[in-house]
């Protein structure tokens, strides 16, 4: 509908046949719309398609409210904020009307006000779909005044009495009427907070204050907690949870290849980067797998959770690294094993270690690393399959490898590593020296890992030997 043809008032809206829908009702009609065209209902969402969504699809046909219940990095907030694509493009309220007001319903003082005075000539507005979705962090410091709303000081000192309807300030919620309203965080926020929402997920309406009002608000309530919550740091109260229609227990990624696809999706390129940098899949599915391997580990506190950014900080980690050595050496690069080590600092802060003694956070960090590479390894390669390589080293073959080492040393000596470097193209097929540096480390390591060959560390360099 263009802007010349679009109704500007309510006897325009009226004549038009337009069919006002509650919030809900029009992401219902939006999502059916969807399923029945085939349409991805969530772009950017992977790994949830058999659980996940499929429960969402199911509330929201049934016309519930929700929270999303899951650990930290579990796409939660990009769930909720995707919703806003199920309403429609715009549709029409009060013009300055602060609560979004239906014109065929008007819920405000004000807009009653309006249209007793101009009838069908009363004013309307086209709101957009970005508009009328918001979202509050559950803090400490907030107040029903800021949810709910408030007297304005200012309208009383202007002349009005203290009765009037008109000196209340709303607050975000009903700024947020025939809208999504997402509540992050819910158990922080304090139960007297809690409290003020019964009327509103129930009833449907809000009360503010002494006054004699019932605001009968449309908002679509979507909330998300993390378990931790209902013990640690605090809980959501029963009477609020039982108004919540539908919990949606979320989930980190079932397998390595969903947790790179996320990863990929994710991280911030730069294009200096991607044009020096080229990352073998076995390297990518080792970063997964260190993230893995720390959501079963003892050593790291489970019921915090281990973040998707995890992977993707340590991803953009290695990237760095190896972006670095290409601008030493000035030659293109891949990641390498030997590039690990600087994922301690992307990775500490964002594990909560379990008891673990001062100083021995990076050592799990370390032992993470080595049981990532050794599955990784073991995927691709079996130990004997390099028994012509291990008997070089027995004969006194020694290699040094390191992230600092230019790509060309590492090709220089393929020739000595014999049937090795048939096998090198198993995971590398390519020619590109930097791919093949980073094959022969990940498959030394392997071995030393395996315990086939020796590795002594001299400054920051690695020595295998026999």
């Amino acid at each position: 509908m263009s802007t010349t043809t679009k109704p500007q008032n309510i006897g325009d809206l009226r004549e038009s046949g337009y069919e006002v829908l509650s919030v809900k009702q029009e992401i219902r009609k939006n999502l059916i719309k969807n399923i029945k065209s085939g349409q991805n209902l969530f772009p950017g969402i992977i790994g949830f398609d058999e659980s996940v969504l499929p429960q969402m699809e199911n509330a929201i046909l049934a016309g519930q409210d929700i929270i999303l219940l899951g650990e930290r990095g579990q796409a939660k907030s990009r769930i909720i904020r995707s919703l806003v694509s199920l309403l429609d493009d715009e549709i029409p309220v009060m013009e300055g009307c602060e609560l979004n007001d239906d014109p065929f319903k008007p819920i405000c003082l004000h807009c009653k006000n309006k249209i007793a005075a101009e009838g069908d000539r009363a004013k309307i507005s086209w709101l957009p779909r970005e508009m009328r979705y918001a979202e509050k962090l559950a803090t400490p410091d907030i107040t029903v005044a800021d949810l709910i709303g408030e007297i304005d000081p200012i309208k009383v000192a202007e002349g009005r009495y203290l009765s009037d309807e008109l000196t209340i300030h709303y607050g975000l919620i009903p700024r947020t009427n025939r809208g999504i309203f997402c509540m992050n965080e819910l158990p922080d926020l304090s139960e007297r907070i809690q409290v003020s929402l019964f009327n509103l997920m129930q009833e449907r309406d809000i009360q503010i204050k002494g006054y004699r009002i019932m605001l009968p608000l449309d908002v679509f309530l979507v909330s998300s907690a993390n378990p931790e919550d209902y013990t640690n740091r605090g809980r959501i109260i029963t009477p609020l949870k039982d108004r919540y229609g539908a919990q949606i227990r979320t989930h980190y990624p079932k397998t390595t290849a969903q947790e790179m696809g996320i990863v990929e999706q994710e991280y911030t390129r730069f294009d200096d980067t991607s044009e020096q940098v080229t990352v073998p899949d076995y390297m990518k599915e080792l970063v997964a797998e260190i993230t893995a391997l720390a959501r079963r580990s003892p050593d790291v506190n489970q019921r915090s959770g281990v973040s998707l950014r995890v992977s993707i900080a340590n991803y953009e980690t290695v990237l760095s690294s190896a972006f670095k050595r290409s601008l030493k050496h000035k030659e293109k690069a891949a990641p390498r094993v030997s590039d690990l080590p600087a994922i301690v600092a992307s990775t500490l802060g964002k594990l909560e270690m379990e008891s673990v003694e001062e100083g021995r956070e990076f050592k799990v960090v370390e032992e993470l690393t080595k049981k990532a590479v050794l599955n990784t390894f073991g995927r691709h390669f079996k130990p004997r399959d390099f028994e012509d390589l291990v008997a070089k080293f027995e004969e006194g073959f020694t290699l040094e490898t390191g992230s600092d080492i230019p790509s060309s040393d590492y090709v220089k000596n393929l020739p000595q590593i014999g049937e090795a470097s048939k096998l090198i193209k198993r995971i590398e097929p390519s020619e590109d020296p930097a791919a093949i540096a980073s094959a022969m480390e990940f498959i030394l390591e392997g071995l030393h890992l395996n315990r086939r060959i020796n590795r002594d560390q001299s400054g920051g360099h690695m020595i295998y030997t026999a």
